[in-house]
């Protein structure tokens, strides 16, 4: 952690006569943007997989017909399948999953008053009067909801809940189209509770946001803009 610690510190001296006192919260945009770059080879397979899915439903609609009749049947022919073909229901999760590592490492980074056994001064460091180390709660304490620390808050909030109400609204209109075209391909295990939950995901970003330090609800929301801009160029 220590060398994650050093690598934000540097990137916010980089940054600093730019955005001077927020140059931190910049650098967590900044780390976040790269760590989004490392893996959009990822996010463009997994469209490639997608498209792949698309060109396979004629072959899907001939599997439902033949074992309509037998669901065991039917789900393990779709999987041998899919199998055959190299694509796979939930590809789609791996670009996610491998931010995770990123997120925590910021969770662990501005959640700790020692870093490598000296005092941590980035916690010292601010977005607009917001310290990077505080919580929603803290803001609300210090002035409130429309306080310095609140307004922070409450802009991130505007971002998360724009982008969220483009995915929903973007997903709700891709799995009506898709429906008519796929019929039983939701019997696939487990696709399709993940195909009705996933419209509401990206609300919980809300949740998130307001529960961990600023530092990493900056890279939540960050990478959170990131991957709505990029599923719009990579899923048109």
């Amino acid at each position: 952690m220590s060398a994650f610690a050093t690598l934000v510190q540097q990137v916010a001296d980089l940054l600093e006569p730019l955005f001077h006192a927020s140059a931190a919260a910049a650098a967590i945009v900044v780390i976040t943007a790269l760590v989004r770059l490392l893996v959009h080879p990822l996010s463009r397979a997994s469209a490639r997989g997608q498209r792949a899915r698309t060109a396979l439903r004629p072959r899907v609609a001939e599997l439902r017909e033949k074992h309509g009749g037998n669901p065991e049947r039917y789900q393990k022919a779709l999987l041998e399948l899919h199998a055959r073909e190299k694509v796979s229901p939930l590809a789609g999760c791996l670009p996610g999953l491998l931010q995770i590592p990123a997120f925590f490492l910021l969770y662990h980074l501005f959640s700790s008053t020692t870093i490598g056994g000296g005092p941590n001064g980035l916690l010292n460091h601010r977005l607009f009067g917001a310290p990077l180390g505080h919580r929603y709660g803290d803001a609300l304490g210090d002035g409130g909801v429309f306080g310095a620390q609140g307004l922070v808050y409450l802009g991130l909030f505007a971002v998360v809940a724009a982008v969220a109400t483009f995915n929903y609204r973007r997903t709700k209109r891709t799995t009506a189209a898709a429906a008519p075209e796929t019929g039983g391909e939701q019997q696939v295990p487990g696709l399709g509770a993940v195909g009705a939950v996933m419209p509401f995901l990206s609300y919980v970003t809300l949740l998130t946001v307001a529960w961990v330090p600023l530092a990493a609800a900056l890279y939540v929301v960050t990478s959170t803009t990131w991957s709505a801009v990029e599923r719009a160029v990579l899923y048109p």
